[in-house]
């Protein structure tokens, strides 16, 4: 059975999208193709039904039509570049989903829609899980000739963010106070007179700040990543947009971020060997404990570079200690004005290297 139905695009012309639909052993296999006319459509429309009306016809385009499944499975066996933690997380977790189980060429965009309305997450969320769905839609018919179409992907994508579906990440403008610092350092460094083995975690918010790094950055820069007489470290698969593994960067450190690093032990093979997910933890819960609201690890790198232009340095001199390749990133930070170092006459950096 089929149905030929009218729609009209942008640009005013009217398409006819011709739908052919089977039952086969209680499940339903359908097809669609647009055309400019009626007559087309209808002529392809009992075309593909006497196809599909041999013996064996939809087994055959099943075998050459897999479920999205199978795309993300092959797109993750067959990928040179390595994929990185968080999008390999998420297309495992589209796995999970009624649309994955669907065969490629019947995936259109409402289906892609309703999937990312199912998710329970932040619209930013959901935008990161449009955005690694979407690259399995771009490859997929190129590379492997699977029937994904890209068009019903970005049509998706359009209407997910007209709706408010999905979004952009929010900038954060969060920065701590002196006074919210002194609070962690000394809870950090008091702990660690209680607990000798417990993380200097007044050391890692110390370079954090003055080094303007991220966590995870942090806990991968070994001592011979470490250049003292150059005044920077080489910094290992750098968080990048397109991308992060084997993304390694060289980046200048402060004097305040090499006293940092200068008080460390080098017993180990890193400068800093502990975990990212522990530094986070660790965080989180010294701020609860200490009453400090809505502050993320990750702020301390915003406070960094706004420090580093409060200072008058330029925009290519931050970003040689920021990492930033892109400038167009940094312009956030042009509104701040020169105001001097605010961290001139803190205390606080002598409190996280005076103690081991």
């Amino acid at each position: 059975m089929g149905t030929i139905t009218a729609r009209k695009r942008k640009d005013g012309s009217v398409g006819y999208m011709a739908r052919v639909r089977v039952m086969r052993d209680g499940a339903t296999y359908h097809e669609t193709e647009t055309f400019d006319r009626r007559p087309a459509a209808a002529a392809w429309m009992k075309k593909r039904e006497r196809e599909l009306a041999k013996l064996g016809a939809i087994d055959e385009i099943k075998a050459a039509d897999p479920t999205l499944a199978k795309a993300i499975d092959r797109y993750t066996q067959e990928s040179i570049k390595e994929i990185g933690r968080t999008k390999a997380q998420v297309l495992r977790a589209i796995k999970n989903y009624a649309i994955a189980d669907m065969p490629c060429s019947t995936i259109k965009s409402r289906d892609i829609i309703e999937f990312l309305q199912s998710l329970t997450s932040q619209p930013q969320t959901v935008g990161n899980y449009a955005s690694h769905l979407a690259a399995i839609f771009a490859i997929a018919r190129p590379m492997w000739d699977y029937r994904l179409d890209d068009r019903e992907m970005k049509d998706a994508i359009t209407v997910a963010r007209r709706m408010g579906i999905i979004s952009r990440s929010v900038q954060r403008n969060r920065r701590p106070t002196l006074e919210e610092l002194d609070k962690l350092l000394a809870h950090y460094v008091e702990r660690r007179k209680r607990t000798p083995q417990a993380m200097p975690m007044h050391k890692v918010v110390a370079f954090a700040l003055f080094s303007t790094r991220r966590q995870t950055e942090i806990t991968q820069i070994a001592w011979d990543d470490y250049q003292k007489q150059h005044k920077r470290v080489l910094v290992r698969d750098m968080k990048h947009p397109g991308e992060k593994i084997g993304n390694d960067t060289w980046v200048d450190l402060t004097v305040e971020a090499i006293r940092v690093i200068e008080s460390m032990p080098k017993n180990r093979a890193e400068i800093f060997p502990y975990s990212a997910d522990a530094i986070t933890a660790n965080f989180t819960r010294a701020c609860k404990l200490l009453g400090i609201d809505d502050l993320h690890f990750h702020d301390l790198r915003h406070e960094g570079i706004s420090r580093l232009f409060e200072m008058g340095w330029n925009i290519p001199h931050v970003a040689a200690v920021s990492g930033h390749r892109s400038w167009v990133s940094l312009k956030r930070y042009t509104h701040i004005r020169e105001s001097g170092d605010k961290y001139a006459d803190w205390g606080g950096l002598d409190l996280a290297i005076g103690n081991a």
